[in-house]
């Protein structure tokens, strides 16, 4: 094909989002449009695995019709559906399935059931027409890992967190700080006015010679900081919790450095011709971190990408983007077996680090 016009849908935790993109050389995204439920879920503390289900639902179909009508198009204009297939919470991912399902079934059009992992993933060549192999990490509420992104169904895995993901941590440690969700805005934003150097915090397997991670310890570290001042002056000041959520982001930030730096290592041993490095996922729009992950790679002589913040989000034009890139590999269209994944890692001949039961692993 030497035009390529696809239809994203994303529904795989708390946004319900649809996109439509063209290629025809060159990457344009026509329209992206999600929708939120922060709202739905804040009284929870977080995101309500049933409450979003509920959601997406109910808007799937008004978004998908938002974006075909800000591109200017109808269903007849497409040549593929891509739909998020897994990894996520598994009520939101069967609503998307099953809409785009029943859109193909109507259409007769191409269905492409996406990695979620690989939307973020292939971010950067949306963006930035990124070359192959990359760098990739990939670090988001639900997870986090150092990927080299060898082709558009090739990632291998370097290292990764071995318990709760960055943003995971974020959204707890914000619950304990008595910040709003989703936390990691929440921190970024306290931290501005707080002490990074208050508070000492550990620094979870920072000396250890690999690139896996821990943030669990660095939580419950939180908590106990947060318990001690608490019994000296029996409830938190705002400034407490300032120097609290700054200390946190400062520790977060220096495990990713130093990760960082050891799978920039490992990369750069394959003499890349276009070294580089990006970042994607929510967690990547903490402009703290991404200051010092811009830091490492340029000490490592590499190039650094960071996606524009609305792409680093949950979104569907990076669904759109990852079923382009399938179509121009050459790669088949799913058929109506195509099944909803609650796991999907994108390294499969990797070792698993998180989960490995009848649901199969996380990571």
């Amino acid at each position: 094909m030497s035009t390529i016009t696809v239809l994203g849908i994303e529904s795989s935790c708390d946004d319900t989002a649809a996109a439509v993109l063209r290629w025809d050389g060159v990457a344009e995204v026509l329209s992206s449009e999600v929708s939120g439920q922060t709202d739905l879920h804040a009284a929870f503390g977080g995101v309500v695995p049933e409450i979003a289900a509920r959601a997406h639902a109910e808007r799937l179909d008004l978004m998908v019709e938002l974006a075909l009508e800000k591109a200017g198009l109808g269903l007849d204009d497409l040549d593929a559906i891509a739909v998020t297939s897994g990894p996520g919470l598994i009520g939101g991912v069967v609503s998307g399935v099953m809409c785009a399902k029943g859109l193909a079934a109507a259409t007769g059009l191409p269905l492409l059931g996406v990695n979620h992992l690989a939307g973020h993933a292939l971010t950067p060549r949306l963006t930035d027409g990124l070359a192959f192999p990359y760098l990739m990490l990939l670090v988001s509420g639900g997870h986090c890992q150092f990927l080299i992104a060898h082709g558009p169904d090739n990632f291998e895995r370097l290292g990764g967190t071995i318990d709760d993901a960055p943003g995971e941590a974020f959204d707890k440690s914000a619950r304990l700080l008595g910040l709003p969700q989703p936390g990691g805005p929440a921190i970024e934003e306290a931290a501005k006015a707080g002490d990074p150097c208050r508070f000492d915090l550990p620094r979870p397997l920072i000396r250890e010679p690999h690139c896996d991670m821990s943030f669990s310890g660095l939580k419950t570290a939180l908590l106990r900081a947060r318990d001690a001042v608490m019994q000296e002056g029996n409830r938190l000041k705002r400034q407490d919790v300032c120097d609290l959520s700054a200390s946190f982001q400062a520790a977060v930030g220096e495990v990713l450095s130093a990760k960082t730096a050891r799978a920039l290592e490992a990369y750069m041993a394959l003499a890349p011709s276009e070294p580089a490095l990006a970042v994607a996922g929510g967690v990547a729009a903490n402009q703290s971190l991404r200051a010092a992950l811009a830091v490492e790679a340029k000490r490592a002589g590499a190039r650094f990408i960071a996606p524009p913040l609305a792409l680093c989000t949950d979104n569907a034009a990076m669904i759109a983007w990852t079923g382009i890139e399938r179509l121009r590999a050459g790669g088949h269209a799913d058929d109506m077996t195509l099944a909803a994944r609650p796991r999907w890692p994108l390294d499969s001949a990797a070792v698993p680090m998180l989960g490995s039961g009848k649901k199969g692993a996380k990571a």
